[in-house]
């Protein structure tokens, strides 16, 4: 059995969700003259790969420590909409059916394709990485509770639709664009389709269900999409955690972890050795 990573590289340049508090590390022993090196970090919980828990948006919910590893492992399905989706848009149950054999109880993770903007790969645009990824509307949520997924994961900043977020708030001119955007495609604005009701809906409305999910997922999930593979995540131990630092990969044999290793050296890779993301934009 081997391992495919599907987390992104955490450091001080990995941005948290926004207004949420980033990474920072400082020294307070060194080899010289306290004969080993120490560090102190801060950070919020939303930074990097991360599985948002029960607590961050539902009182009455699970720790991240109360999470089984039997819940965090399992079988998945890796879809693939980056042919499908792009800046604002709106992605639903069918397109993931299209691709992917979904099992109830299944581990889903959504490839979106918006981890080619993330701040490992060439192409790194923070705004488009979590202002305008693709989301869902209330169907998509309804559907994943139909499924009884274990949890889901996305490769970008947001399981919500980032303009049905406070981010529509916070920034206005990507909201205006989405405005625009929402009115040819879907014939409303995002006020008609992102109602109050609906707000932040795949948090608010699945995290009591137990329907938790994971975000900024990336490594080297392109070797692996419109796939069924073994899926573990690993946040800590953390007792009263909202939320965590994961790490999150997939399981192959020795066979097929070989053939994916041979795509992947015919490929060019980020600084951090993960495959460049080449998904098309539309």
């Amino acid at each position: 059995m081997k391992f495919v990573d599907l987390s992104i590289p955490l450091g001080v340049g990995t941005p948290a969700w926004p207004t949420y508090e980033p990474l920072q590390i400082k020294y307070f022993k060194r080899l010289a003259p306290n004969g080993a090196n120490g560090q102190i970090i801060t950070h919020s919980n939303h930074l990097g790969t991360h599985l948002d828990g029960e607590i961050h948006f539902y009182t009455p919910g699970k720790d991240i420590a109360s999470l089984t590893l039997d819940f965090l492992t399992g079988p998945a399905a890796i879809v693939d909409l980056s042919d499908v989706c792009g800046d604002y848009d709106i992605y639903t149950s069918k397109m993931v059916e299209d691709r992917v054999d979904v099992h109830e109880g299944d581990i889903l993770i959504i490839h979106t394709g918006y981890h080619r903007y993330g701040w490992d790969q060439p192409r790194a645009d923070e705004i488009r990485y979590m202002v305008k990824h693709p989301g869902p509307d209330r169907e998509f949520a309804e559907w994943c509770k139909a499924k009884k997924l274990k949890w889901l994961a996305v490769d970008c900043g947001s399981a919500d639709h980032p303009m049905n977020t406070i981010i529509r708030q916070w920034m206005p001119r990507q909201a205006a664009e989405a405005e625009t955007h929402f009115q040819r495609k879907y014939g409303q604005g995002l006020a008609g389709v992102f109602t109050d009701d609906k707000y932040q809906l795949m948090h608010i409305e699945l995290f009591p269900y137990g329907i938790i999910h994971a975000e900024c997922l990336g490594g080297d999930i392109d070797l692996l999409l419109n796939q069924r593979v073994d899926v573990g995540c690993f946040p800590w131990r953390f007792v009263d955690g909202e939320s965590c630092i994961a790490r999150i990969v997939a399981y192959v044999d020795d066979e097929r972890y070989a053939e994916l290793m041979a795509k992947k050296a015919s490929q060019a890779l980020t600084k951090h050795g993960d495959c460049i993301c080449q998904r098309p934009q539309l």
